[in-house]
């Protein structure tokens, strides 16, 4: 019954356009009280941290990767617009991740991309981890 529920779901979601879709997001986000931040800091990283230490004892070579701002430096404003334009953060959950670091920026990144958001950010002032 739930399977059925939720192929129902999936198919009406295939069916909206990308407008639909993001008035969805929003009300989903509104109505359960989620920001991104919240999300990827609270949910994915305890995840992403134990899928990591188990790589690691078996000897594999890590494939994903956590961004995490250390802090911002001088140059607040240049390191919001940077942070917005890499991530596709609205303004209020990046200013979020700015004023409380260090926060998550990015979990499960590949290696390129956790490199790129880490140099882009360090160029305009900030001080990022790859984890």
């Amino acid at each position: 019954m739930a399977e059925e529920k939720i192929q129902q779901l999936i198919s009406s979601i295939e069916s909206l356009t990308v407008t639909e879709l993001a008035a969805l997001v929003k009300e989903l986000k509104d109505k359960f009280g989620v920001t991104a931040p919240a999300f990827v800091a609270g949910v994915a990283a305890p995840a992403a941290g134990g899928a990591a230490a188990a790589a690691e004892a078996k000897g594999e070579e890590k494939t994903e990767f956590t961004v995490t701002l250390v802090s911002v430096g001088d140059k607040k404003i240049q390191v919001l617009k940077e942070l917005r334009a890499l991530t596709q953060l609205g303004l209020k959950e990046a200013k979020d991740i700015i004023d409380k670091t260090p926060s998550v920026i990015k979990d499960n990144a590949s290696r390129e991309e956790a490199e790129r958001i880490k140099t882009k950010l360090e160029e305009v002032g900030a001080k990022v981890e790859i984890k």
